[in-house]
């Protein structure tokens, strides 16, 4: 990765290259020189460090329909693999990583499975598909515990250990909270707030905040411990974003998407929700009419104009009072954007100091994975290679640059 500025850059370590199809998903191997890969190709491959330097799969084994999802868990060797088809199935992978042994097949899903999660905790299987259903199932006996029926389809989930609670991120943008119980499920809350679909999610743990990444180009970050409905926006990427993972040790989150940016967003300083925007038929600055108020353009015998909105104060403003653009990065905008003529000359420096890094990665990213013990980041891209990269001078990097 290159970055102009004299500030902490991510370090490539390797790049495992040999798949034949679009690689779907990477998990590094806790404390391990180990990777697991799957693939359109339907294998699931370990990715192993030989003495060469390279990385060469130890085990290719191949599914009956394409690899769409995974979860693994170092405690127990389980790794959980979601199908095109519907199907997850359960591995248990040997210490040498050259086997892996079927235990159980879940007939979960209709369609392709688009997230799996095992929580080792209570020994449940979570996963969602194509098919707009939400299922979790008893790792020990096999059976199916509860499901829910979304709006659309379901394309990422997280989950909290503690209070049990599963974040279904589906097509339409829209966030369902339920809580799971060995009876079922029960249905909490819809978050909405996106306009694109909601990609990928992330739990913050010690804040209870719940990160989503969205085809709308942005982050959210929903403080649900805060009981309050407080949401915070991060605008870094220009593309979809596809992939969060966060650091909880030193409060960062990495972003990646189609743009082939990598961003590492400082957590630890305080942030602002973006102002609601105001409806309005007339220009709040200028009064003058907006193209649908036709009483207001009779009698003020003018054109109507487009309405725009102040990033800053949230405003309906027409264009010539709102022609500055400022960066607002205390509100998430890392880029500089709309601000209205009273905004624009009252922006502080301190709202305007960056608070998140910018690094390319070279390569469209579809999917990433974070191993915090040893602050390694994986990141699989559209041209069917997975990059290993040393994210530890970064992460404790306290110097912001912005894009």
């Amino acid at each position: 990765m290159e970055n102009q500025r004299d500030i902490a850059k991510p370090e490539l370590l390797h790049k495992l290259e040999g798949c034949t199809d679009e690689v779907n998903g990477a998990v590094l191997i806790p404390g391990e020189n180990a990777v697991i890969s799957i693939s359109n190709d339907r294998s699931v491959r370990i990715w192993l460090l030989r003495d060469s330097g390279q990385f060469w799969p130890s085990i290719c084994h191949y599914m009956s329909a394409a690899a769409t999802s995974m979860s693994y868990t170092h405690d127990s060797r389980k790794l959980f693999v979601g199908l095109e088809s519907g199907v997850v199935e359960e591995f248990t992978v040997a210490r040498d990583y050259n086997r892996m042994d079927s235990v159980r097949e879940y007939h979960a899903h209709q369609a392709r499975v688009t997230e799996t999660i095992y929580t080792s905790k209570n020994s449940w299987v979570l996963s969602s598909g194509r098919d707009k259903y939400f299922h979790f199932h008893c790792a020990n006996t096999g059976k199916r515990l509860g499901g829910y029926l979304c709006n659309a389809w379901c394309t990422s989930i997280a989950y909290d250990d503690e209070a049990q609670y599963v974040f279904i991120g589906d097509y339409s943008g829209a966030i369902t909270v339920c809580h799971l119980e060995a009876t079922g499920v029960k249905f909490i809350n819809t978050l909405k707030g996106h306009s694109g679909s909601v990609r990928t999610l992330a739990w913050d743990g010690r804040r209870n905040w719940l990160y989503s990444g969205s085809f709308d180009c942005s982050v959210f970050v929903w403080d649900i411990g805060g009981r309050r409905g407080t949401v915070y926006e991060l605008h870094g990427h220009r593309s979809k974003v596809t992939s969060l993972a966060y650091s909880a040790e030193h409060a960062r989150l990495l972003s990646v998407g189609e743009d082939s940016r990598l961003v590492c967003w400082d957590m630890v300083k305080k942030r602002l929700e973006t102002p609601e925007w105001a409806e309005c038929d007339n220009c709040q600055l200028c009064n003058r009419p907006f193209f649908w108020n036709l009483k207001s353009m009779y009698d003020q015998k003018q054109m109507g104009l487009r309405q725009h909105h102040c990033r800053r104060c949230g405003k309906a403003v027409c264009d010539y009072c709102s022609a500055k653009r400022t960066t607002l990065t205390d509100r998430g905008h890392e880029y500089p954007v709309r601000a209205c003529e009273d905004c624009f000359i009252n922006v502080t420096e301190a709202e305007k100091k960056p608070m998140a890094n910018f690094f390319d990665t070279r390569h469209i990213v579809k999917h990433m994975d974070f191993d915090a013990s040893r602050k390694m980041l994986a990141t699989v891209g559209q041209d069917h290679v997975i990059k290993l990269w040393d994210m530890s001078e970064v992460l404790v990097g306290q110097q912001m640059e912005g894009p």
